[in-house]
């Protein structure tokens, strides 16, 4: 009897390949649907404006430049702080009469900003006495390592009158010594977007969104303040910020001192 030994034709092979590219593909394009669907169905809240008080902290969250009229400054701002956030985080070193040498941390917290923070802290001639802060957020993976670096060198932390610190930032403010945030400063946080491969559907990828929240929650117990402050940002969508009014400030200890 003859045995029937089937051929391979490479046209075969290549329908295969083609086969397994379109799938992928496929998963993308779902991906990306199923990122879409909450956006596309949530209802769209109009968001109030002016000061936050107790009760009434819900506010659009803007990554090129700080709510207008969020805050209501009766005196001048501390220190020179631009209009519009840069791109990625901006180093300056400033004196400031009654707080000692100041290293004003501006902008959006990208890639790589945790070794450029490093690095230019390393070429100081002396450690700060203050890191003031000023960001719309960005990359959670960055702002924990800079509070780490803040804690490693012994300096306190700061938002300042006139200040936003929102989003992401709040863990590098959580690295300093000291905490100080003013009356007349927002510190102010929403749900995060932790790093996860793009090429998979969400349902694959909780497993990563977990473990990014355990790792921020256990940085936060290591810096002194309570993970409580997680809840915030829990409850508060992507598009808003959830501005923490003086109690709930000092309560979670991402605030060791409220000022004016």
């Amino acid at each position: 009897m003859q045995r029937f030994i089937p051929k391979f034709y490479p046209q075969t092979g290549l329908k295969y390949v083609l086969v397994v590219q379109l799938t992928m593909a496929g998963l993308l394009i779902a991906t990306h649907i199923f990122e879409m669907f909450p956006r596309l169905f949530r209802e769209q809240v109009e968001m109030p404006s002016g000061p936050v008080s107790p009760g009434d902290q819900r506010r659009e969250y803007r990554t090129d430049r700080p709510v207008p009229d969020l805050v209501t400054l009766k005196g001048p701002v501390e220190l020179p702080m631009p209009e519009k956030f840069p791109d990625r985080l901006r180093f300056e070193e400033i004196v400031v009469e009654g707080a000692g040498n100041v290293l004003l941390v501006t902008g959006q917290i990208e890639n790589g900003d945790a070794s450029r923070f490093q690095i230019y802290l390393s070429g100081m001639s002396q450690v700060p006495d203050l890191v003031a802060l000023h960001s719309p957020g960005g990359l959670v993976s960055e702002a924990l390592q800079i509070g780490r670096h803040i804690r490693d060198n012994g300096m306190s932390s700061t938002v300042l009158a006139g200040a936003f610190c929102v989003s992401s930032c709040p863990y590098i403010l959580a690295g300093g010594e000291e905490r100080i945030v003013s009356r007349r400063g927002i510190v102010g946080l929403h749900q995060h977007y932790y790093e996860q491969p793009k090429y998979l559907p969400v349902i694959f990828a909780v497993e990563s969104i977990q473990m990014g929240q355990g790792q921020t929650m256990e940085y936060l117990i290591e810096m002194g303040v309570d993970p409580s402050l997680m809840v915030y940002s829990l409850k508060t969508p992507p598009e808003q910020i959830y501005a923490l009014v003086e109690e709930e400030l000092t309560e979670t200890r991402i605030a060791t001192e409220v000022v004016d």
